[in-house]
């Protein structure tokens, strides 16, 4: 037998199994955020109810709130999930470019391919967040972090490798694309603009953000 057989199955063993009703949990949970996730990229966060919600999931009410203390904890469990899934597919593509300025747009424009069909989700976040508790906003913060390091992170390379000036503010610098990134969501909302649109649009902004930070 390979070593390679033997660390499977050791592995496999040292992970804990789930009893009958925990494994029933868990899947009811997943079909509760599936519905809701589906309900608020179609309808938004207001209009999405909890009953709407449990039926879309082929289940009660009950079991809705045996899940999710209200529609906000469970928004948010909907909002953690997808956040980390456009992450990991814009992370993977700010690798690539042939310069700061590209690679920048290659991530950023995968996180708007993995959103563009969910435009009323995405306003739904914007809206909630001027109003949801300071703690809530925390958590998004929080759960976007690993993007918006990652966007600081290629600015630090090009600055590293001499592409852009070393007094560089890499925080506003970062902190500017983040927001145009964002705002431009309002764009395909009102305007209709095509996913192509916003790329191209984002793709002259962190131009014109980055070059005054340009090494001559």
């Amino acid at each position: 037998m390979s070593s390679s057989v033997l660390e499977s199955r050791e592995s496999s063993s040292s992970e804990p199994r789930l009893n009958r009703r925990q494994a029933a949990k868990v899947r009811t949970r997943g079909k509760v955020m599936e519905a809701a996730r589906g309900l608020f990229a179609e309808r938004g966060y207001e209009a999405a109810t909890i009953r709407d919600i449990a039926r879309g999931a082929g289940m009660s009410t009950g079991a809705v709130f045996a899940n999710f203390q209200d529609k906000a904890e469970l928004f948010e469990a909907v909002l953690a999930e997808d956040i980390a899934r456009i992450a990991d597919a814009a992370s993977g593509a700010l690798t690539s470019g042939r310069d700061t300025a590209q690679r920048l747009l290659n991530g950023l424009s995968a996180a708007y391919h993995e959103t563009y069909d969910q435009l009323p989700l995405v306003q739904a976040i914007a809206a909630r967040s001027w109003f949801q508790p300071a703690s809530a906003e925390q958590r998004t913060r929080e759960a976007l972090k690993p993007l918006t390091d990652a966007v600081e992170g290629v600015i630090r390379e090009g600055v590293a490798s001499g592409e852009l000036q070393q007094d560089v503010d890499v925080k506003l610098l970062a902190s500017l694309i983040w927001e145009a990134f964002v705002g431009n969501y309002r764009r395909a909302a009102y305007d209709q603009w095509s996913e192509a649109q916003l790329s191209e649009h984002l793709g002259l902004q962190i131009k014109a953000i980055l070059a005054g930070a340009l090494a001559r």
